[in-house]
């Protein structure tokens, strides 16, 4: 029978299973870095994005009404007000990605009707699903695996690259401000993700499906850009 990992052991796991498939590896990643993106085709990224996201609000508020202790509880809800900003309610993050859409060239009414226009693709729908997935049905563990670490631990070095090339480009900090707020933010959601991660994780079969659930994510985030890549690379050959 396999034993229980400690929790140098058990970080170490997890952060590993997030790399074969990190996002910044992946070749739409490696372009917009370079600056090789126009606007356009970040526009096209964009409106993918927003589906992924959108319902992000309600899956963490899913995830926090399973949660049994108060301080999990207490930065789920940071994590969730910070999603959807009560107080200043135009800084609501889908709001920001809508603003970099229109600074794409992309109107609120295309992303805001994509589905319906039949242009979000088979993959980012797949995304969604699985946030859902994870926040609502999965095991405690593999839920803050598969959302915190996985996901919220690429973007602090992700999206610098990203933001450094879209100065070069000509957008403005404001036009940038949900990759800002990302990069400040994620970093913290990242570390407590772990800490959450290995509190719930009570036996090594739970551990390994933690490990499993960072693995998943980071697949189904990597296959999300696949899909981008493949759609932005027909319509420039079109």
């Amino acid at each position: 029978m396999s034993k229980m990992m400690n929790q140098t052991e058990f970080f170490a796991a997890l952060e590993a299973a997030r790399a074969p498939k990190h996002g910044g590896g992946h070749a739409f990643s490696r372009a917009w870095a370079a600056g090789e993106l126009s606007r356009a085709q970040l526009g096209e990224w964009a409106i993918q994005h927003f589906y992924y996201i959108d319902p992000i609000p309600q899956q963490f508020a899913q995830l926090y009404a399973r949660l049994p202790d108060l301080d999990a509880r207490q930065h789920l809800l940071e994590n969730l007000l910070g999603e959807e900003m009560p107080a200043c309610p135009e800084k609501r993050h889908p709001d920001l990605l809508r603003k970099f859409a229109r600074a794409c060239g992309v109107s609120d009414e295309r992303i805001l009707r994509a589905e319906e226009n039949g242009e979000v693709l088979p993959t980012t729908r797949a995304m969604r699903a699985w946030i859902w997935e994870l926040s609502s049905i999965r095991h405690l563990s593999e839920s803050c695996a598969g959302i915190m670490v996985a996901l919220e631990g690429q973007l602090p070095t992700l999206y610098p690259k990203y933001v450094e090339a879209m100065r070069k480009m000509g957008f403005t900090e404001d036009d940038m401000e949900f990759f800002h707020v990302h990069i400040e933010g994620d970093t913290e959601h990242a570390h407590v993700g772990l800490e959450l991660t290995a509190r719930y994780a009570t036996s090594p079969e739970i551990q390994t499906r933690a490990i499993a659930a960072v693995r998943a994510s980071a697949e189904m985030r990597y296959s999300m850009l696949d899909g981008i890549h493949a759609s932005v690379l027909a319509r420039k050959a079109a």
